[in-house]
């Protein structure tokens, strides 16, 4: 059975960094292509950031060039680095796993699994 932990939200001023982590288990890590999506109150869940298992990376416009996603597979354990934080960063943030088949990168559909979630917070 697939699992999803997300952790390393928080309360971080416009400007600041946070690094969220998202451990997984139940699959073959170094096969799995996983995301981070977010999800602000009153709106759709958006795509964040992707990576594919030869590390191929994916990103939203409106976080390219702040927000880095990378990959440990010994740790089975895929981080979203983000710098430069924005109060319209403010969301709660979700890794999920692709489910086998899909190719799609952006849409929530084309995951399977998903983590519980964890707040990101950016003060003005």
């Amino acid at each position: 059975q697939v699992q999803l932990v997300e952790s390393g939200g928080g309360l971080v001023q416009a400007g600041g960094s946070l690094r969220l982590s998202c451990a997984a288990s139940g699959r073959t890590f170094s096969s799995v292509f996983m995301g981070w999506f977010r999800q602000a109150p009153g709106k759709e869940r958006e795509f964040v950031a992707a990576i594919s298992a030869s590390a191929t990376t994916y990103y939203a416009d409106s976080v390219k060039g702040r927000f880095t996603i990378s990959r440990d597979n010994a740790k089975n354990t895929v981080y979203l680095q983000m710098n430069s934080l924005k109060p319209e960063d403010t969301a709660v943030y979700y890794c999920a796993l692709r489910s086998r088949l899909r190719v799609g990168v952006t849409g929530p559909h084309e995951y399977g699994y998903w983590g519980q979630g964890t707040q990101v917070t950016v003060s003005s």
